[in-house]
């Protein structure tokens, strides 16, 4: 994918593989699933993100997600997918399709878009020529801001919550 993050290219873990518009990294067999639910991986500590997660969380289909909070450093948190770091994992979004294949931004999105029913239609338009590479863009001209825009939404949610 053009503009691929050169720490995802020379990434030891696995090579990145393009499928279409998607870049994912290639595992190998060893990453096939334990199960064909869609792990979405998430910073919690984020209240932009967990606001978002939440949202998918109440879903029709949501119940084919499993949603780990990356933010959670207790013994109790669920392990992560080889390859995939916490330090990665809280910087940007990514997902572990029922594929087994680990997907990262804009990608990462359109396979959780799949999983609802009434997403599909967002992951349908993501799928034409062109359109993940789009996403991507807008996604990463996102993650510099996101610091404050979580900020902002922790700040709007607090204030909501007194309030009610």
């Amino acid at each position: 994918m053009p503009g691929a993050r050169a720490t995802d290219r020379d990434d030891p873990t696995g090579p990145l593989q393009r499928t279409g518009d998607t870049l994912v990294h290639d595992h190998g067999p060893a990453m096939a699933p334990q199960t064909t639910d869609t792990a979405v991986y998430f910073d919690g500590s984020c209240p932009l993100c967990r606001a978002e997660i939440e949202l998918y969380g109440r879903q029709e289909g949501a119940q084919a997600l499993s949603f780990v909070d990356v933010s959670d450093v207790s013994a109790a948190a669920p392990p992560l997918p080889d390859g995939l770091t916490r330090n990665r994992a809280m910087a940007r979004f990514h997902v572990r399709g029922s594929d087994g294949q680990i997907y990262d931004g804009a990608a990462a999105f359109v396979q959780v878009w799949r999983a609802l029913p009434r997403w599909r239609w967002l992951a349908r338009l993501a799928s034409l020529p062109g359109a993940t590479a789009v996403l991507e863009f807008g996604y990463r001209l996102f993650l510099p801001v996101r610091p404050a825009l979580s900020g902002l939404a922790g700040k709007l949610i607090g204030r909501r919550r007194a309030a009610g």
